[in-house]
């Protein structure tokens, strides 16, 4: 099946409120609360199983709009208690002081609970909600989450599966949809084809791109404002300001990206335009290259192209790797769609984006994904200078040689091996990621 750019943008670009597991959690415990015969209003309690990756990733990040709370039990509390499914990413969207309250309450009370499927690969979520109507009667509801963060496979009230339902992803269990479709199209194709899809980007899309700018530069601007977080961002800028360090592109994109990832990971309620699945992915895809216009004569669609060009090239280097994995995706996947943009926007042709593609990846391949947290931002400060970095050696005729390491002789390849060294080379070492991180949560660090 041939897909389109459109479908590269329907499928793997959308706005995300939050942290996109516990948000997952979230919306599974909606979506399962809100098929109870009494709605949320009747669940008493609810319970979440999670894979190994979701549990990592959503053990220490800020929710939103809740001042500071995290974990993925709170995740489910808040989704039964007050998000609406039909938001799918943003279900936290209408969660308010009230809610926050009443989840504590859930919590408090033992009534939301969590799970650990420790031999379970692959995204995976299943809440399962409990509650009484008004005639005393008790039922329990079911919602399964898999393969994408907002794609339930699964509905069933009291044991009987809901066969037609709203919520429900097209394809049900069987199978990975159009998404499982798109990245087998992804896998196939050269950067060469990659690139032609830019030529497609109509003036419909370029106006959902810039959306997606807006989004971003948003929670950019919050950060930088107020230093949320670790405060990476306010402190590049406070250096630069100082004259300690200079402002150029690669400083530029830094500031930028890392302000945005210090307001989403400290759970500032504002959405970002996430990239394959992730809010961070689509900071990183989208915000080195809106720093690095300023320092280059473009127009706007010459930039939004290249934002463009940079989901796609993020989409394919995570149809190789996975959704979630032990390596930091916000550093090779994003990291090498920005280059890829940047890189475009410089006016390098097919041999310099694939150069700058390839040095991203000799450079940042081996960064660990141990969880979203505060720390991000140190990483997608990373990622986007390291973006910039690459885009100006590839156009200045820096190669990297396919004897060294994962890399070899096309970019094509190199994202196949860094797939392999996600899926089957770095097993252990996410395991081992998330012992110690459990072991923190035991010992009250977490």
């Amino acid at each position: 099946m041939a897909f389109t750019v459109k479908d590269v943008l329907r499928l793997q670009v959308a706005p995300a409120l939050g942290c996109t597991e516990p948000v997952a959690v979230a919306l599974a415990s909606a979506a399962a609360a809100a098929l109870l015969p009494g709605g949320r209003e009747s669940a008493r309690e609810v319970e979440v199983w999670v894979d190994p990756n979701v549990y990592k990733n959503g053990l220490a990040v800020s929710i939103p709009g809740t001042a500071g709370l995290c974990g993925l039990d709170t995740a489910a509390a808040l989704g039964v208690c007050g998000g609406d499914p039909a938001l799918k990413l943003e279900v936290l969207d209408p969660v308010t002081p009230e809610v926050v309250g009443a989840a504590q309450a859930m919590l408090a009370q033992g009534r939301a609970r969590l799970n650990l499927l420790t031999d379970r690969r692959g995204l995976h979520v299943r809440a399962v909600a409990r509650g009484i109507d008004d005639a005393g009667v008790a039922h329990e509801a079911q919602a399964v989450i898999e393969g994408q963060h907002d794609r339930i496979v699964s509905l069933a009230l009291d044991g009987e599966e809901l066969s037609a339902h709203p919520l429900l992803a097209e394809g049900g269990a069987g199978g990975g949809g159009q998404m499982a479709e798109l990245e087998d199209w992804l896998r196939g194709l050269p950067l060469a084809d990659l690139l032609l899809l830019v030529d497609d980007l109509d003036a419909e899309d370029l106006t959902f791109l810039e959306q997606g700018v807006a989004y971003n530069t948003r929670l950019a601007e919050h950060g930088l404002k107020f230093g949320c977080g670790l405060g990476v961002g306010k402190t590049f800028e406070r250096l630069a300001r100082q004259k300690i360090i200079a402002k150029d592109m690669s400083l530029a994109a830094r500031m930028l990206t890392s302000a945005a990832a210090d307001a989403r990971m400290d759970g500032v309620k504002l959405p970002a335009m996430s990239s394959a699945g992730s809010g961070n992915h689509g900071l990183t895809a989208v915000l080195p290259i809106w720093a690095a216009k300023d320092f280059l004569d473009c127009s706007r669609d010459d930039v939004l192209r290249a934002i463009g060009l940079s989901h796609i090239v993020t989409a394919s280097v995570k149809a190789h790797t996975g959704r979630l994995s032990a390596v930091c995706g916000c550093s090779v996947a994003a990291g090498a769609g920005a280059a890829a943009g940047i890189a475009a926007l410089m006016g390098g042709d097919l041999h310099h984006i694939a150069g700058a593609i390839k040095l991203l990846i000799e450079d940042l391949a081996g960064v660990i994904c141990d969880g979203a947290k505060a720390g991000c931002a140190l990483k997608l400060a990373t990622a986007a200078g390291t973006a910039v970095q690459a885009a100006l050696f590839s156009l200045h005729g820096m190669r990297v040689r396919a004897t060294d390491g994962i890399i070899a002789e096309s970019p094509e390849q190199t994202m196949r091996n860094v797939g392999q060294l996600s899926t089957e080379g770095m097993v252990e070492t996410d395991r081992t990621i998330l012992a110690i991180m459990i072991k923190k949560k035991l010992a009250g660090y977490v």
